[in-house]
Order: C-alpha cells, then structure tokens, then sequence
C-alpha cells in the first residue's frame, strides 16, 4: 500500500471539493432554495405576515392564495 499516494488522492479531492462551483444556477436550483427558506422559516411570525401580504422580492410570478388560513 502506498500511503503516500492515498495522501496525496486525498489532498487533491479535498482542494476539489473546496473549490466553489462556479455553474450558474438553474431555476430549478432557486426554486428548490427559495422552498428551503420558506420550510425554515415557517413558524416565524413577520416571514407568514409576508407571505400573507405577498411581499417579495423574487422573480417568480405572484400565486393569489385565497381562503387559505395559517396555523
């Protein structure tokens, strides 16, 4: 076993992964973030004040949510 070459595998994944993706993010990807960060903070009660009123500085298009109550 060489242990000098799984150290040196190893050191060039870890700069790899330490490396930013530079890819330009999809819309899929900012829905899928956008999703996260409205499940995080769900139970906060100024983020479901902006929801109700629709405040919001993203590019989706508005969803009118009528008769539909928070909890």
């Amino acid at each position: 076993m060489d242990v000098e070459r799984i150290i040196n595998d190893i050191e060039q994944l870890q700069e790899m992964f330490e490396a930013p993706d530079i890819r330009p993010l999809s819309a899929n990807d900012i829905s899928a973030a956008n999703r996260r960060h409205d499940e995080t903070l769900a139970h906060c009660p100024w983020f479901r004040l902006w929801r109700r009123h629709g405040v919001c500085c993203r590019h989706e298009s508005p969803v009118l949510r009528l008769g539909e109550l928070e909890s």
